[in-house]
């Protein structure tokens, strides 16, 4: 079963030396880690390295998948493919991505959105970058005014963009919940 998605969209390449802070915080966050390539990790993220201790039941060694893609580093053609149908970014989140990291869980409990939103958050604490969240209708309204949103759009559907804060102001609302 899969999980919830976030994408952090980049205005340019991220550096070799924040990639190893990247690698070094992900390392210590996780009972598993495995390399994949440079910029893309198979992890199993321990929740309470990202501050969530309730995880109602279920193990809270959660699995993971870090992926940094687009020119030069990861596969340019999943990157393309995925910013293919975007709106033209620049005008919300002042620039146009050329690379993106992809936070993907590997199961759906509610402690897997939150480990996705709060891993998401410290990943963009080291190497910045805007958050991209596709979102309900109903979550529309929710989000519309938590701190740290950049930009709100409806097309192709709903979508917010916003900064690690907002993630973190966000993952802690009750009911809270990402998009597949």
């Amino acid at each position: 079963m899969s999980g919830p998605v976030l994408v952090i969209e980049l205005a340019e390449a991220v550096p070799h030396s924040a990639i190893q802070r990247l690698r070094e915080f992900l390392v210590r966050s996780s009972a598993r880690f495995e390399e994949k390539r440079v910029g893309e990790y198979d992890l199993h993220i321990r929740a309470e390295s990202l501050g969530i201790t309730d995880t109602a039941g279920v193990d809270g060694h959660r699995p993971i998948l870090v992926s940094l893609m687009g020119p030069g580093i990861g596969d340019e053609a999943v990157f393309e493919a995925e910013h293919a149908d975007e709106v033209d970014q620049e005008p919300l989140i002042g620039f146009t991505p050329t690379h993106a990291v992809d936070v993907i869980a590997f199961c759906n409990s509610p402690v897997d959105h939150a480990v996705t939103a709060r891993l998401t958050a410290a990943i963009m604490d080291v190497i910045g970058g805007v958050a991209n969240a596709e979102l309900r209708e109903d979550q529309v309204p929710i989000v519309a005014g938590l701190p740290g949103i950049v930009a709100t759009t409806n097309d192709p559907g709903p979508a917010a963009y916003g900064s690690a804060e907002f993630l973190r102001e966000w993952s802690e609302r009750p009911g809270f919940r990402l998009l597949k």
